[in-house]
């Protein structure tokens, strides 16, 4: 799959006359688990806006807005491309069970984006990326003496990576260094715009809050070599609240992880505007995050700008 790297292309290109609201309505129930069947109903927490700004506004004064653009972010060091056509990106990474159901939309038509392909990737519970194993920092081996808490377990030093442990490179893409391919996926948009991937919880790692990569690439062609063509319109990130994450911290191998961690407010590419900013709605059982986890999102996005996430 090839890319456009050009600059963020303009966000509103087209006139529309009447804009349609959609209602935030349920999405796909997923059943799993890690020694016991989990069944949840994921459902989108975005609520809709009838609220008119900039470009939108002047387009009609009635003009009601569906869901914002979610927001963009770096693409960060470690992105490999498309190269892994699936919807279980798990293989044989140890972690609670996460389902991750998506929905990708036009933010101005309301319209779903069929036909997309959505890539994700993440680290693992110890903050390992596959692909880059040698250049991530995870913390794993003995336990720590202290129970995780909102409070990282020491001070981050430097200015908070752009996207992958260590945080030398920035937002600037590095070549694999190992033929490591877990955590990583991509798979197609159905008619209603869905897309559901298999995968573990993250872990964490220096500089970074709990968060998963996402690309969404538009206009190419699905061949039986996979996706090729078109251009990325989305790149952003997804994130977990502060309960999920230290939920999960007291659940092995996160247990076992020593890094210090950085928190969902602390976090450089976090953007704290909720849904909007990448912020995933999840469920599990509180008495129990072992079993697993539902995270559900729909994505905003303007398929005609192009954002590869590149950066400094």
């Amino acid at each position: 799959m090839t890319e456009n790297q050009t600059a963020e292309g303009p966000q509103h290109k087209r006139d529309l006359t009447r804009r349609k609201v959609i209602m935030a309505g349920g999405a796909a129930v997923a059943a799993m688990g890690a020694g016991g069947a989990l069944a949840m109903t994921a459902s989108a927490d975005e609520a809709t806006s009838t609220a008119s700004t900039g470009a939108q506004a002047s387009a009609s004064s009635t003009a009601e807005v569906c869901y914002r653009l979610t927001s963009e972010t770096t693409e960060g060091p470690y992105y490999i491309d498309a190269d892994k056509i699936r919807r279980d990106i798990t293989e044989d990474r140890e972690g609670i069970p996460l389902v991750l159901d998506l929905k990708v939309v036009d933010s101005e038509t309301c319209k779903p984006i069929a036909g997309a392909a959505v890539d994700i990737w993440h680290c693992d519970a110890l903050g390992i990326y596959s692909g880059y194993e040698d250049a991530s920092t995870g913390g794993g081996g003995t336990a720590p003496t202290d129970a995780p808490s909102g409070t990282p377990t020491g001070t981050p030093t430097g200015a908070p990576p752009s996207g992958g442990p260590g945080g030398g490179t920035g937002g600037v893409h590095e070549e694999p260094t190992d033929d490591e391919r877990y955590l990583r996926g991509t798979w197609k948009t159905d008619r209603q715009g869905r897309v559901s991937f298999r995968t573990i919880f993250p872990g964490w790692y220096r500089g970074r809050c709990v968060h998963i990569h996402t690309k969404v690439h538009v206009d190419g062609e699905w061949t039986d070599a996979g996706y090729e063509g078109g251009h990325s319109c989305h790149t952003g990130q997804f994130f977990f609240d502060e309960a999920s994450v230290l939920a999960s911290a007291e659940v092995a191998p996160y247990s076992t992880n020593t890094t210090e961690r950085t928190t969902l407010t602390e976090d450089g590419i976090y953007d704290q505007t909720g849904a909007t900013g990448g912020l995933l709605k999840l469920k599990y059982d509180k008495k129990n995050i072992a079993r697993g986890v539902v995270g559900s999102l729909t994505m905003g996005v303007d398929p005609e700008a192009t954002n590869t996430g590149g950066g400094t």
